[in-house]
């Protein structure tokens, strides 16, 4: 009974937290559009971008476009994704429609350039905490997944090309000048999603090869307790200068602000260790330093 009861509330728990993370990008998100974005006729990309030319077209209001481009994808969100996904992104984008409808926010710049990266901040902000909490705000990222399974383009190619074809109306229909500040919108506003998803101690692969793997393994399971994996290598190094060909490969994962100390680490140890370092969108479990806002 005392198990169940610690797993319910454990559930419970991150369930709640997830709701207020959708809250939270919600309440971003509104004041990016109606403090920035609405009144000085700038757009974004994706679904938010199609629901603010629509409204400049048809007079029609922004919280009644977000509602109808988005639900076809929350259908197929509910069809490929899941029903909970479903479910937090209904809640999701009916809040957000709902506070633009209603509430009124304070119009805080006209200045351009302020516009297109604060506003492009606060929209990307909601989005990303939208995100953390387990759904979308945009429903451009669902339908990149469905087309990129059936498809030779990446998620990434599918996102750029229908916001390229955004940008292009936007320049047709609102004039060149602001489809301009727009893409500078978008980038702020994918920017700042980027930070809300990966944090600040965005996570690095890194790989030591060293003739001296015993001492630097010791040094970072040690001294920075950081967990390491071993692999079995085989040196292939010029003229077969080694009489012993075989090596440890050291590989460890770390946060981006804890890549400097283990070059520290590795240098003092062995000056010649060859080290590569790749980006890592995400881990679980380990001795990984959990990230912040999880």
């Amino acid at each position: 009974m005392i198990n169940r009861r610690k797993r319910y509330n454990l559930s419970l728990k991150q369930r709640l937290l997830k709701i207020l993370f959708v809250i939270l990008g919600v309440l971003l998100a509104a004041f990016g559009l109606k403090g920035f974005l609405l009144p000085n006729e700038f757009i974004d990309g994706g679904v938010t971008g199609i629901s603010l030319l629509a409204n400049h077209i048809t007079g029609l209001p922004v919280s009644v476009w977000l509602l109808v481009f988005n639900a076809p994808f929350i259908l197929l969100g509910l069809r490929q994704i899941g029903k909970p996904f479903a479910l937090y992104t209904l809640f999701a984008v009916v809040g957000l429609s709902l506070v633009i409808f209603f509430f009124d926010f304070p119009v805080i710049t006209h200045d351009k350039l302020l516009i297109s990266i604060f506003g492009g901040f606060f929209l990307g902000a909601g989005i990303g905490f939208a995100m953390r909490g387990g759904c979308v705000l945009d429903g451009t990222e669902i339908i990149a997944v469905y087309i990129n399974r059936k498809s030779v383009f990446s998620i990434g190619d599918i996102i750029m090309i229908i916001n390229v074809a955004i940008f292009i109306c936007a320049a047709f229909i609102l004039g060149i000048e602001s489809a301009l500040y727009s893409i500078l919108t978008y980038l702020s506003a994918s920017k700042t999603v980027d930070f809300i998803i990966q944090g600040i101690e965005e996570y690095t692969g890194v790989t030591i090869i060293s003739a001296k793997s015993h001492e630097i393994k010791e040094a970072i399971t040690t001294n920075l307790k950081r967990g390491v994996t071993v692999y079995k290598g085989e040196r292939g190094y010029g003229g077969n200068q080694y009489s012993d060909k075989e090596i440890d490969i050291i590989f460890t994962v770390v946060t981006r602000l804890e890549v400097s100390k283990i070059k520290d680490v590795v240098r003092l140890i062995d000056r010649k260790a060859f080290m590569v370092m790749n980006v890592i969108s995400e881990t679980n479990g380990g001795l990984i330093k959990r990230r912040p806002l999880h």
